[in-house]
């Protein structure tokens, strides 16, 4: 619902106060339904924010975990399990009530990507969280359904097309710079087949203890690559002491022969 504009005072300018959020509920401390969900919605936030720069440029993002996404302020919001905003910044005091949710009229622009973790029949997330997503305005959709609550495909992808959103199957997301690919492994103390980020390469996007594990395999790395070169100096070192002991044995001097060239 449209404020009424006020004139300000100073600029002569018409000014659209903002909306009255006084009845919005930011937060109703429910719980997400499973462990397997909230391990893999932290997932693909960790590794976002531990190895990813965004999309380059100096271009900044968030991501947030079941937080509320509001298009209006007298509208219900939809609350996905994941979302990544590009070119936008977290505000300076987040515990007030209008920085607690994503306010599309406060970050000036809806998410590019909502992902949702399918639990059970009953979210809808193949059915109207589908229209009411496109309507306002992600780029894409993806559908993680690990238990096949609801299809046999255990992820789908769907990217906007005017005002709808049509299915695919690639899995690099061209808007965002990043990618999506089922990984089987232990996160969090779990095993399990879990939604991930992926680089233009392939690569996983690392969690915490992943970047840490590879950046000690890089110094080990870099440990042997120093002492095979350090053991190929001594070599060099050893034969040019027996190569210029035998020359002395022959009489000749080596330094001689150093010097002359």
């Amino acid at each position: 619902m449209s404020e009424t504009p006020v004139l300000d005072p100073i600029d002569d300018e018409l000014v659209i106060p903002a909306p009255d959020i006084s009845h919005l509920v930011t937060e109703d401390d429910t719980p997400v339904d499973n462990i397997f969900s909230e391990r893999q919605i932290a997932l693909l936030r960790e590794t976002l924010y531990t190895s990813w720069e965004g999309p380059g440029n100096g271009r900044t993002f968030v991501a947030m975990g079941n937080v509320a996404l509001y298009a209006t302020n007298y509208l219900p919001p939809l609350v996905p399990d994941l979302l990544l905003s590009l070119d936008v910044t977290l505000p300076d005091e987040p515990t007030l009530k209008e920085h607690r949710s994503y306010f599309i009229w406060l970050y000036g622009k809806p998410p590019e990507v909502v992902i949702e973790i399918v639990s059970n029949r009953k979210g809808g997330e193949l059915s109207n969280k589908l229209l009411d997503y496109a309507r306002l305005g992600v780029s894409y959709y993806i559908v993680y359904d690990p238990e096949a609550e609801l299809s046999h495909e255990p992820l789908r992808t769907f990217v906007r097309q005017g005002a709808r959103f049509v299915e695919t199957d690639e899995r690099w997301l061209a808007e965002v710079d990043l990618g999506l690919t089922l990984w089987q492994g232990i996160y969090g103390g779990m095993e399990g087949l879990w939604l991930r980020w992926v680089d233009s390469s392939g690569a996983l996007l690392a969690t915490g203890p992943e970047a840490k594990a590879h950046e000690q395999q890089r110094a080990e790395q870099e440990r042997q690559r120093a002492e095979q070169e350090r053991q190929r100096a001594e070599q060099e070192r050893q034969r040019a002491e027996l190569l210029a002991a035998r020359l002395r044995e022959l009489g000749v001097n080596p330094e001689e022969i150093l010097n002359s060239l």
